[in-house]
């Protein structure tokens, strides 16, 4: 996920193999070919991917601006899924001093386009065709008001269960399950097998992660547009929602008893070493398949969550472009336009573990599962069952989001009632609204 850290070893060898063809091609260059660029200006790049492949991705980046006369100057802020980035932000806006461009996530761009600190890309996005490539539902927040304000780097889905094969052929399941209840059938064959059925670490947003995947297998987009993204007060109260904390409330009898507090790599592991049979986890989860070198389709098994098959749950990077002075325009646009290259795309995607952001990309350098993630984000992005993750912030804004956790979390962890969790979830996001 965005906001999760993919294994240091991992992300490098990934990296180096994306890079190959570039690295060989530099080689070939005469020396003296970076003397000769034009000399354009300089980009200053806020932004928290500090650790391993995410920052060497970023040299992605930088080398092909640096290629076109751009200058690239980094500004990290590491730690807090971006929270500590949106505070030095603030300082330097305050003091009319804003970077170049800013990684952002979901609502916190809308806020910022609000405040009208942003650039308009329009023209760029023109020329260039991004209204026809980009998904509609995360053009909902690279524009603000019709108008581009940023260039959205990835896409990560969420629905994804991920299963150990090995496991899977000795239960004898063969096939993905296609809804709840098969689900539930091969939960309860590992758990006759003693082997732990559901890998799930006890913290809100893993807890909110299996939530929503659970609401949209049992109601469907409709029913999970209308409760967490409208926030309508008859799909928080409905039957479908009683019934998905009932059947939240059943997975919770497939974890371990030593679930509580665990991170989710670590969940993800005992699905690698066979120890749990499956885990319900975003596309940032393959990379710790890929670290302990499993093969997709040959070591694990990567599927949408039953039920929500032609349906994709995401979160995505953007880089917001700010306000600049004039001479710093051209070399801002470079930037804009840089990452909505299909080579950057690429070479970034296939190290984070997400998928490229615009839909006209060849997958031919993905794996297995990274194959599956594009062709269902075209198709579900064609057929408007393109849906923001409620539990990584792009369905509802921040406060929405934290007041439905604590409902999930409590419920999920006590004996609170579906019926009472329901009222409890709607006087929460009400109160969250306000």
């Amino acid at each position: 996920m965005t906001i999760r850290v993919l294994k240091t070893t991992f992300i490098a060898s990934a990296l180096a193999m994306a890079l190959a063809g570039t690295v060989a091609a530099e080689d070939t260059k005469p020396k003296d070919a970076a003397a000769s660029v034009k000399k354009v200006g300089e980009v200053e790049v806020l932004h928290w991917w500090t650790a391993g492949g995410e920052a060497k991705a970023l040299g992605v980046l930088k080398e092909m601006l640096e290629g076109q006369g751009v200058s690239w100057k980094d500004m990290p802020v590491a730690g807090g899924g971006g929270e500590k980035a949106m505070t030095v932000l603030r300082s330097r806006v305050q003091a009319g001093n804003p970077p170049t461009a800013v990684q952002m996530l979901g609502f916190d761009i809308r806020d910022w386009a609000k405040e009208g600190a942003t650039a308009n890309l329009d023209d760029l996005a023109t020329k260039e065709g991004w209204e026809k490539v980009v998904p509609e539902a995360l053009q909902a927040f690279s524009r603000y008001e019709g108008h581009w304000v940023a260039s959205p780097v990835n896409v990560h889905s969420t629905n994804w269960v991920w299963a150990n094969k090995k496991v899977m052929d000795d239960l004898g399941v063969t096939e993905a399950p296609k809804d709840f209840d098969a689900l539930i059938s091969i939960l309860d064959k590992a758990k006759e097998k003693g082997i732990t059925p559901l890998a799930i670490g006890g913290q809100p947003w893993q807890e909110a992660t299996l939530f929503e995947a659970v609401a949209l297998s049992t109601g469907g987009p409709e029913f999970y547009k209308k409760a967490f993204i409208d926030l309508d007060k008859d799909a928080l109260t409905s039957d479908n929602m009683k019934k998905t904390f009932d059947r939240m409330k059943k997975l919770r009898s497939y974890a371990d008893a030593n679930f509580s507090g665990r991170d989710w790599n670590l969940a993800a592991g005992m699905v690698i070493e066979g120890k749990a049979a499956l885990q319900v986890m975003g596309d940032w989860a393959k990379g710790e398949f890929l670290n302990a070198k499993k093969v997709p389709d040959t070591d694990f098994l990567c599927y949408r969550f039953p039920g929500t098959q032609g349906n994709v749950t995401f979160n995505a990077d953007q880089f917001v472009m700010f306000k600049v002075k004039d001479d710093q325009t051209e070399a801002q646009n470079l930037m804009a336009k840089d990452v909505m290259d299909p080579k950057f795309q690429i070479a970034f995607n296939l190290v984070k573990g997400s998928v490229p952001a615009r839909t006209d990309v060849s997958d031919a350098e993905f794996d297995a599962c990274g194959k599956k993630g594009m062709k269902d984000l075209a198709e579900a992005s064609k057929g408007g069952t393109l849906l923001g993750s409620m539990a990584h912030g792009y369905a509802a804004p921040a406060a929405v989001k934290n007041a439905i956790y604590d409902v999930v979390t409590k419920h999920f962890n006590s004996d609170v009632s579906a019926d009472d969790a329901v009222k409890q979830l709607a006087a929460a996001v009400e109160g969250a609204k306000e």
